[in-house]
């Protein structure tokens, strides 16, 4: 497991769609849901939210046939979201 000041960040984000990107993502954590990879956190909307000097970090991982997973955390070095199956998915989800 990864130390709380070791989370993943997320590197790149982009999907322009969500409330959270606006020059990479800024919302404090997000959370990689369970059936298809997707960025859980990800909201559609215009307005722009989170935290301006904040670049997200990888707060949880429900992917747990991912090979980054270990106990429902990530343990790669950082993560790629971009467009895919969802509105918004972990790019750098490899199965195990």
């Amino acid at each position: 497991m990864t130390d709380m000041l070791e989370m993943p960040r997320v590197h790149e984000c982009t999907v322009t769609e969500c409330g959270y990107n606006h020059d990479g993502c800024h919302a404090f954590a997000i959370t990689i849901g369970q059936q298809t990879a997707n960025c859980a956190t990800f909201i559609d909307t215009a307005a722009k939210g989170g935290l301006d000097r904040v670049i997200a970090q990888v707060g949880a991982c429900k992917r747990d046939d991912c090979r980054y997973n270990a106990d429902l955390e990530c343990s790669a070095p950082s993560i790629r979201v971009g467009p895919r199956q969802d509105a918004a998915d972990c790019q750098t989800y490899e199965p195990r």
